[in-house]
């Protein structure tokens, strides 16, 4: 923390907070804006091309999928029971097939209505998926599927290479946002990417990823007129900055607030602190590329170095959870008790004798801003590694192109839950699809390969488990990398406002989930 944010934070009052209940504005009245205050911006709004914690922040309510998840069902904010949306429902017709029905009268922001052809387009091959589409970070999600087809304009027929159990949650989760075929075709990738056309409640004005991205309400959104006139999300990187526009009265709901400065901020009479714990864990991703790191030993002293339950208790006064491995209650019964992640600083300095390491440097690269505590928590693991004897240092870097460029060692990186299932999270950031093979990070995966095949085309629960526990054993031995904890993220908004955050980056801004108090 820097000196100047401290003693800006610690200026403020500390008061007890109530949160009122916000009403929503009746039709014909003048509806208000809505600003937040974000720490980044996307580079691109193709909600299949950006996948990244702070693009599917702001698509979230630029577009719609068939199925909802519904986050906020469960009081955490971390619901998985599905429901209609885009669709009003399915049906297996059989293992490898699901019938989809639209919900007519669905209507995109250029007008158009939402149609079977649509539907397709969305999902067809050479997009999301195929051997080479041209959207790559679809493949995890979707390269399961074999035909998408319309039967009908209210109708479409998914067909998948294998029986998928896991089907009706893709379709309501990532890369499964709906696209206009025929503004897509029309204005061709990188054009759709600035100004995509969707059917969600609010459509893109404009967006500098360096400045803001302006939204407006889209009365003729399905669920009903949107809330807010306009919604505008302003990067500022700074925490600083972010509050003290917040208390001025200039943002409405600012982001990334790190869990040392909640009471604070709370402590002004008209601002509440919203949290949840995320579907997400923060990991240091290893480059095998590297001679070093080229050494699973090496690996894997970094992983026993780290004492995980320090780094909680120090930047997130308890906040975040040392979960169990890549592994997480809300798989129901495919979470794998017992499962532990270690700490042992004898068994690294064993391991690394071992292997033969005789204190080559090992650099560690972050971002300073994009993940909150991340800049704490490398200088905190530095230190760690540091006492069991290796030569570690810390680089800051702009952005993720440097993050993971040349020479690079040690970079930070999250993983979320998207699928409640291991499939959805292990398999996605870590298969063969996933960016660390992709991008040859981890080369030793041919045994965690096979196993994951298998339990794609597994329907039994037993079997999947006990393949999944294969796949962790297999992760946790070759060590690609290490989960560090599952953050919290707490959000500061005005009290009048009514929204709730979910257990994802998702920012929710429909109808059911934003309200303003009346002046």
């Amino acid at each position: 923390m820097t000196i100047s944010r401290r003693r800006f934070l610690e200026g403020a009052a500390v008061a007890p907070v109530l949160l009122g209940t916000p009403l929503a504005f009746a039709a014909g009245e003048t509806l208000p804006n809505f600003t937040i205050a974000v720490a980044d911006l996307p580079a691109t709004l193709e909600p299949a091309r950006e996948l990244s914690n702070v693009g599917t922040r702001v698509t979230y309510s630029i577009f719609d999928t068939l199925i909802r998840r519904d986050f906020l069902g469960a009081p955490d904010g971390g619901g998985s029971e599905l429901k209609p949306h885009l669709a009003t429902k399915w049906e297996r017709v059989s293992p490898q097939e699901l019938v989809v029905t639209l919900r007519q009268g669905v209507k995109f922001h250029n007008g158009d209505e939402l149609t079977s052809e649509d539907v397709a387009y969305t999902f067809r091959e050479g997009r999301l998926w195929g051997d080479k589409p041209q959207i790559p970070g679809g493949r995890p999600y979707f390269g399961i599927l074999a035909g998408v087809e319309p039967i009908d304009r209210y109708s479409v027929r998914f067909r998948t290479k294998v029986a998928d159990v896991l089907l009706e949650q893709r379709l309501a989760s990532w890369c499964a946002w709906i696209v206009n075929k025929r503004a897509y075709e029309a204005m061709g990738f990188e054009a759709y990417s600035r100004k995509p056309v969707a059917t969600g409640p609010y459509r893109v004005v404009s967006h500098s990823a360096a400045d803001a991205t302006v939204l407006e309400g889209f009365d003729d959104y399905f669920m009903g007129r949107p809330t807010a006139k306009r919604v505008t999300f302003k990067r500022v990187p700074e925490l600083a900055a972010r509050v003290a526009g917040l208390v001025a009265g200039d943002y409405d709901l600012i982001t990334n607030v790190p869990p040392d400065q909640t009471g604070v901020i709370a402590g002004y009479k008209d601002i509440d602190v919203r949290s949840v714990v995320l579907a997400n864990v923060h990991v240091l991703a290893f480059n095998e590329q590297d001679k070093v790191l080229a050494d699973k030993r090496v690996r894997q002293a970094l992983c026993y170095a780290i004492d995980r339950q320090k780094l909680v208790d120090t930047l997130w006064q308890g906040t975040a959870r040392v979960p169990a491995s890549h592994n997480f209650p809300e798989y129901g019964q495919m979470f794998v008790e017992g499962r532990k992640l270690p700490y042992d600083p004898a068994k690294a300095r064993a391991l690394l004798k071992d292997a033969g390491y005789k204190g080559e440097p090992i650099v560690y690269r972050t971002q300073a801003n994009y993940y909150t505590n991340a800049l704490e928590a490398g200088q905190i693991l530095i230190e760690q590694w540091k006492a069991v004897g290796i030569n570690a240092s810390l680089q800051v870097v702009e952005n993720s192109t440097q993050l993971r460029g040349p020479g690079v060692q040690i970079f930070n990186w999250s993983n979320s839950t998207r699928l409640p299932d291991p499939l959805g999270a292990i398999w996605v950031a870590w298969g063969p699809a996933g960016e660390a093979q992709v991008s040859k990070f981890w080369t030793s995966a041919e045994a965690f390969n096979k196993a994951g095949r298998a339990m794609e085309a597994e329907v039994d629960p037993a079997k999947r488990k006990a393949l999944f526990t294969e796949m962790l054993d297999i992760w946790e031995d070759e060590a690609p990398a290490t989960i560090l904890y599952q953050p919290s993220e707490a959000y500061a908004i005005k009290k009048s406002i009514g929204w709730r955050p979910t257990t994802f980056y998702f920012m929710d801004l429909r109808p059911d989930n934003l309200s303003f108090a009346k002046a």
